[in-house]
């Protein structure tokens, strides 16, 4: 894998407490930021999907009522005619 080095800014406060956990688990701080970057899109990806799970579940439109509306009727109309 290619790795690519970059500059990046943040708040001192933010940068102390990256550091002291990469110290911490005794990982490289570019380590550190590659890890929790990969986290964040994970986290990203899945509320982007959880999203398009939600819009499918939505109060059906005009035609997708009146279309399930048809199919009743004629699940009625076929099941009654079995009896």
């Amino acid at each position: 894998m290619t790795t690519i080095k970059t500059a990046i800014s943040m708040p001192e406060s933010l940068f102390e407490q990256a550091n002291a956990i990469a110290k911490e688990l005794n990982i490289p701080r570019s380590r550190f930021f590659a890890l929790a970057t990969e986290a964040y899109i994970r986290q990203y990806q899945n509320e982007k999907l959880l999203e398009a799970i939600n819009n499918a579940y939505v109060e059906p439109t005009e035609e997708e009522t009146i279309l399930q509306q048809e199919m009743r009727r004629k699940h009625r109309n076929l099941v009654a005619d079995e009896w």
